[in-house]
């Protein structure tokens, strides 16, 4: 791999899988934007080293209630640890990318 290709290797840790669910309410607009923002980052900093459950609290409402979510769109980041929440439509990228704990790129 040449140097150019390990730049622009994903941030996480090598081999970790990031574990997350995102509780959203249907075709709201913060919901939809909140899947495309996610969509986004993980495309551009993970690549396929994630798993995501997305949860409607419309067709789910026990379940959020149950998982502690009162407001969406909710990311909940499972594992690696710590666990960390970002509420909102996720668009305050480096806040999501350090919930994550995904480094930013200095460019």
């Amino acid at each position: 791999m040449s140097r150019k290709q390990k730049d622009k290797a994903p941030k996480a840790a090598v081999g970790m899988i990031v574990t997350m669910r995102l509780y959203i309410a249907d075709n709201a607009p913060n919901s939809v934007q909140a899947v495309a923002n996610l969509a986004a980052i993980c495309k551009e900093h993970l690549g396929d080293k994630f798993k995501l459950e997305i949860i409607d609290v419309l067709e789910y409402p026990l379940r959020a209630l149950a998982d502690g979510i009162l407001v969406t769109p909710s990311l909940t980041k499972l594992s690696p640890s710590p666990a960390a929440t970002v509420v909102g439509n996720l668009s305050d990228r480096s806040g999501v990318l350090h919930a994550l704990g995904i480094r930013e790129s200095v460019a």
